[in-house]
């Protein structure tokens, strides 16, 4: 069923020889007193004209006006370009039409037609309240689906950090066995060093308790001096204390070391902060080159120039996660081996992070989508094409911006821009 055919009321016509009297009698009738205007047809029933009750006004008003014009056909008089609209329009198309067409002030309706004849009268005003009736739906249908977006926005960008995240796990759980292994076997050596100071100190107290016996014999106290001189006879105090000093230090080191990854990874998702914070980028670079470490350091030598940055106001663990998907890519572009550069610097309004790669570079045609979504290079599986989609869209929302220059076979650049005084706007939902 159209939705203009609600709108057609089936309001009396005239052919084209009907008088001005005859009209303006029939618009007297009750059951046209709500009609603005009648259409004027043919004998095959197409629309020729339109007579509005506003136009038969202006005729009876003048001076003799009944008795000049009353039997003139409504033909001399019609309008004849018809406001006329097909009954399977759609309601915009057929608003956009009456609203670009009809005559201010108001003083008509509209022809509804089907396959060009007559088929009734609409009301203007009926059709432009339902158009504003649909168009409250249709807003609130943008806003369902806004919201729909918003949340779908937020999900993909914290899987995408997730898959960062994921593609990290590996090598933070070997950057974190390496010390705890060498802390275990340090801590078996203690052991083992503490076992035998028992024993020992179980052969001197058996000394002590012969020495205090009153029925100790000489033979019993020098069994018990010639046990304690056997225990201590290979053994070099000051050696063993020595390289115990060096255990314990060594072990403090590793615990320091998992301490230090533990932190980062802390400081990458800042689950236990608030989303904004006034943070240093420099610490920012320090924190993605930590968690990324075990995925750079067999292929790739990382040069700093890190210079003096105010703290600014953003989203830490967004900053961390673009720095980790732009060292990421670098070192992936990096074959064999190579450098990465990451310098830092600022000037009266920007705060800078560059990441330059000597990796295989970005052809032309790939340079210009590569932050489109879901694009991407790599291997089916080995990428899902949002993590540069997602960078570009946090630092927009911080209000900076990014930029990347690359060459083919030399490397690519990416340049990160980050405003020092305004404050960041995240993506909600993400930190």
């Amino acid at each position: 069923m159209s939705a203009l055919s609600a709108f057609a009321v089936p309001v009396p016509v005239f052919t084209p020889d009907a008088t001005i009297n005859e009209v303006g009698e029939r618009m007297l009738q009750a059951d046209l007193a709500n009609a603005l205007s009648v259409a004027v047809v043919n004998a095959a029933g197409v629309p020729v004209g339109m007579i509005s009750r506003h136009q038969l006004n202006d005729i009876f008003m003048k001076k003799f006006g009944r008795d000049l014009f009353g039997n003139r056909p409504v033909s001399d008089f019609m309008r004849t370009d018809v406001l006329s609209v097909e009954m399977d329009s759609s309601l915009s198309a057929a608003a956009s039409f009456i609203t670009a067409n009809m005559h201010f002030p108001l003083s008509e309706d509209f022809v509804i037609t089907e396959n060009g004849r007559y088929l009734g009268m609409g009301a203007v005003l009926h059709l432009l309240g339902a158009m504003e009736q649909q168009m409250t739906r249709n807003v609130a249908d943008l806003n369902r689906a806004y919201t729909q977006l918003a949340s779908s926005q937020a999900q993909l960008v914290q899987s995408e950090k997730m898959a960062a995240l994921g593609q990290m796990v590996a090598g933070v759980a070997h950057e974190i066995n390496t010390p705890l292994g060498y802390v275990n076997n340090n801590v078996e050596m203690v052991r083992e060093f503490f076992a035998q100071m028992q024993f020992i100190l179980q052969a001197h107290e058996q000394l002590a308790a012969t020495l205090l016996s009153p029925d100790a014999t000489d033979v019993d106290i020098a069994e018990c001096l010639a046990a304690v001189d056997d225990m201590k006879a290979d053994l070099d105090f000051t050696q063993w204390f020595s390289d115990l000093d060096q255990l314990f230090n060594d072990t403090f080191y590793g615990v320091e070391q998992i301490s230090e990854l533990v932190t980062g990874l802390k400081n990458f998702s800042r689950l236990d902060q608030s989303p904004t914070d006034n943070v240093s980028l420099n610490d920012c670079v320090e924190n993605a080159l930590l968690i990324g470490r075990n995925t750079l350091k067999y292929k790739v030598e990382v040069l700093k120039r890190l210079g003096d940055l105010p703290q600014i106001r953003c989203a830490a663990s967004q900053i961390n996660q673009v720095l980790l998907n732009l060292l990421t890519n670098a070192a992936q572009a990096i074959e064999d081996r190579g450098y990465i550069l990451i310098k830092t610097w600022c000037d009266d309004r920007m705060a800078y992070v560059s990441v330059q790669d000597t990796g295989c570079g970005i052809p032309p045609e790939s340079l210009r989508r590569i932050f489109d979504p879901f694009y991407t290079t790599k291997p089916v599986g080995e990428g899902t094409g949002l993590g540069l989609s997602i960078s570009f869209k946090i630092i927009q929302q911080h209000n900076g911006h990014i930029r990347v220059a690359s060459e083919v076979g030399k490397g690519t650049r990416f340049v990160l821009a980050l405003p020092l005084t305004s404050i960041a706007v995240p993506l909600s939902a993400v930190a």
